[in-house]
């Protein structure tokens, strides 16, 4: 196990029944089950550039202004009907948190306006919306946590700017793919491959789709897009020139946050499993020794973003339920207004 051979590293409470520690069943199972049922308010925010996000607002919310807020990055094209994303805004919902999801650019409703997209580095975008949610609700303390491409991005930006600048209360990393170069080998291994050819078909559509409908900045051809079969090809032909860096090694390089968690200073909790399929087994000790206010947990299963247990005869969501525990280490839930109200503002409308 990782955390044995990594004295930073706490094995996590995390402990499946027999049958649900295959890696692959792991990361498929979230997938396959009922959806979490959770209205959501969409709200749109234009962005300096002249491009926009868009906000996913779990509902119902709290009323009182003070209430804590969660914000949640999803992974490489996630959104909030990821199955995580439901269930961890679930759970912080009921426990008197303001829960929003911030779909990176085009992975909303609609496509985002500029020929850029998003990428595992791509932190200017989070800044931006920490600041406006601290401006919105300036007594409301927060904590925002990733998922995967969301985690790394989130760790990144807590080890570039400080806990003082982003007014943070936590951070929470999940399956973060802290070394972008060696989880793209992995990647293109065995069975991993499959998670490969679905991601990068995502990609690569929204990619056809615009160059179909409106002026493309890089010299790239339908053929060509189509004979990218690995995240080096795509990250080399497209997300490296389309986001300023020379080649996909440069931008595994300056993108990945594993070798700056030596520099975060805000409390943060780093969820990873020693199985999972998009990372190499290796992974926690290709990265900097973390710093005293990181701490790392290792599950010996889990998959990418799986998580899931058996309790009461249930399948249910270990990954929630360790969420909410640290959620109310941070900010204990008081006995006020903050809890959740009793209807959606949706209803009033």
């Amino acid at each position: 196990m990782a955390s044995d051979r990594q004295p930073w590293a706490f094995p996590a409470a995390f402990d499946p029944p027999a049958a649900l520690r295959n890696r692959h069943l792991q990361t498929l199972l979230p997938r396959l089950l009922p959806k979490r049922a959770l209205a959501r308010r969409t709200e749109v925010v234009n962005l300096p550039d002249g491009d926009f996000v868009e906000l996913a607002w779990a509902e119902p919310a709290p009323r009182d202004p003070r209430a804590p807020i969660f914000l949640l990055f999803h992974g490489l094209e996630g959104s909030f009907d990821s199955p995580y994303a439901r269930e961890l805004l679930h759970q912080a919902s009921t426990l008197g948190f303001r829960p929003l999801l911030m779909h990176f650019r085009g992975c909303g409703e609609a496509p985002n306006r500029l020929p850029r997209a998003y990428h595992s580095g791509d932190t200017a975008d989070a800044y931006w919306l920490i600041g406006l949610l601290a401006q919105r609700y300036p007594h409301a303390e927060m904590v925002a946590a990733g998922v995967s491409l969301g985690a790394n991005m989130l760790l990144k930006l807590v080890a570039e700017q400080g806990r003082d600048d982003l007014g943070l209360r936590g951070v929470i990393a999940i399956n973060a793919p802290l070394d972008l170069a060696a989880c793209a080998d992995a990647l293109d291994q065995g069975a991993a491959r499959l998670y490969q050819r679905y991601l990068l078909g995502q990609l690569k559509r929204k990619v056809a789709m615009r160059m179909a409908s409106a002026p493309f900045p890089l010299a790239l051809t339908s053929r060509r897009l189509a004979a990218l079969h690995t995240f080096w090809d795509y990250d080399d032909a497209v997300t490296a020139p389309l986001h300023g860096f020379t080649s996909a090694s440069d931008y595994y390089r300056r993108a990945s946050a594993g070798p700056l968690l030596g520099e975060i200073e805000v409390p943060t909790l780093i969820l990873h499993a020693s199985d999972d399929p998009f990372m190499p087994s290796d992974l926690l000790a290709r990265i900097a020794v973390p710093s005293a206010s990181t701490r790392v947990e290792v599950a010996r299963h889990g998959g990418h973003v799986g998580y899931v247990e058996r309790r009461d005869g249930h399948f249910s969501s270990w990954l929630s339920r360790r969420v909410g525990q640290q959620l109310l280490a941070w900010i204990p839930q008081r006995e006020t207004t903050m809890r959740t109200a009793p209807h959606s503002a949706l209803e009033d409308r």
